[in-house]
């Protein structure tokens, strides 16, 4: 089957599509909460207000202007370069990792990247591809033509993600990269020492990049369904070791809500939007519940 067809079959672009004629907030609420006017779409910024004249879009005017004048005014907008976006896809051993979903870490992170370069594409918003593990792997330019979603699909379903991973040097090369303002997606488990990574996520938002961490976790990693005596083995380094899983359960569900909370605090501090996503989870639903979470903020 061709990748495009794998990863965003018909049902799913129908999904999509439906998501976008039903919920206006994925256009108004999503896309263009990443910029300065909640209506004007990716190409404009807010400049000044002018007085309301007849024939102006009702939309545009400035109720809280109104409140305090007693005048219609509506705001008025500068036209600026459309916003690129880059789907960051980590390539670990462990985004491979699937215990009885259907989809692995890495597959499930393929339909979100999708019905996100989608939406953007829809938009006409450039969108591009870069992968990593060691060191990045492929860094595909933005493009907004429609012809990109299968350029990203076809790297993407080529790859088997293996071996270790560097997150935090990854992204700090790749904020060296992004010359301008930009979208940077991240698609990761984020299994690694927190604290490295959550620094160079801050390093990117500092640079002016609107910054989105999918944290990707199979459903086994989240609730832990195992008993008695397991052999547990790091895809990683390929290290083995027995364990008690009624024994540690709870230690290791502790351990797992403290490094979620880290990310979550540390993002949230910084302006940068942590989703946390597990693979039983259907893609569309849970992408829908954070469009309109974030819609809901703007």
């Amino acid at each position: 089957m061709p990748a495009a067809e794998q990863y965003l079959k018909p049902e799913v672009i129908r999904n999509v599509a439906r998501l976008d004629l039903r919920a206006r907030f994925i256009v108004e609420g999503f896309l263009t909460g990443l910029h300065a006017s909640p209506y004007q779409g990716f190409s404009v910024e807010f400049s000044e207000h002018r007085r309301y004249s007849q024939g102006d879009d009702l939309k545009d005017i400035d109720w809280q202007v109104y409140a305090r004048t007693d005048r219609f005014y509506v705001k008025k907008y500068q036209a600026e370069t459309n916003i690129s976006g880059y789907l960051v896809m980590d390539l670990s051993a462990s985004m491979n990792y699937t215990f009885r979903q259907q989809l692995t870490k890495f597959d499930y992170g393929i339909c979100l990247a999708a019905a996100l370069a989608y939406l953007m594409i829809h938009q006409q918003d450039p969108v591009g591809l870069v992968t990593f593990d060691e060191k990045i792997r492929h860094c595909l330019p933005p493009r907004s033509k429609r012809t990109q979603l299968g350029n990203i699909l076809a790297i993407l379903s080529k790859l088997k993600p293996a071996g270790p991973t560097e997150i935090a040097r990854n992204l700090k090369n790749l904020a060296s990269m992004v010359k301008h303002r930009s979208l940077i997606m991240v698609f990761s488990d984020l299994l690694a020492e927190p604290q490295p990574i959550i620094d160079t996520l801050k390093q990117l938002r500092h640079r002016g990049h609107d910054v989105i961490v999918f944290q990707i976790l199979d459903e086994a990693e989240v609730n832990f369904p195992f008993s008695g005596m397991v052999d547990l083995r790091d895809p990683e380094s390929d290290e083995r070791i027995e364990l008690d899983a009624d024994g540690i359960r709870s230690d290791y569900l502790d351990a797992l809500a403290e490094l979620s909370e880290q990310y979550r605090k540390a993002c949230f501090g910084s302006g940068i939007d942590y989703v946390q996503i597990n693979t039983s989870q259907p893609f569309d639903r849970a992408l829908v519940e954070y469009l309109s979470q974030r819609q809901a903020r703007f």
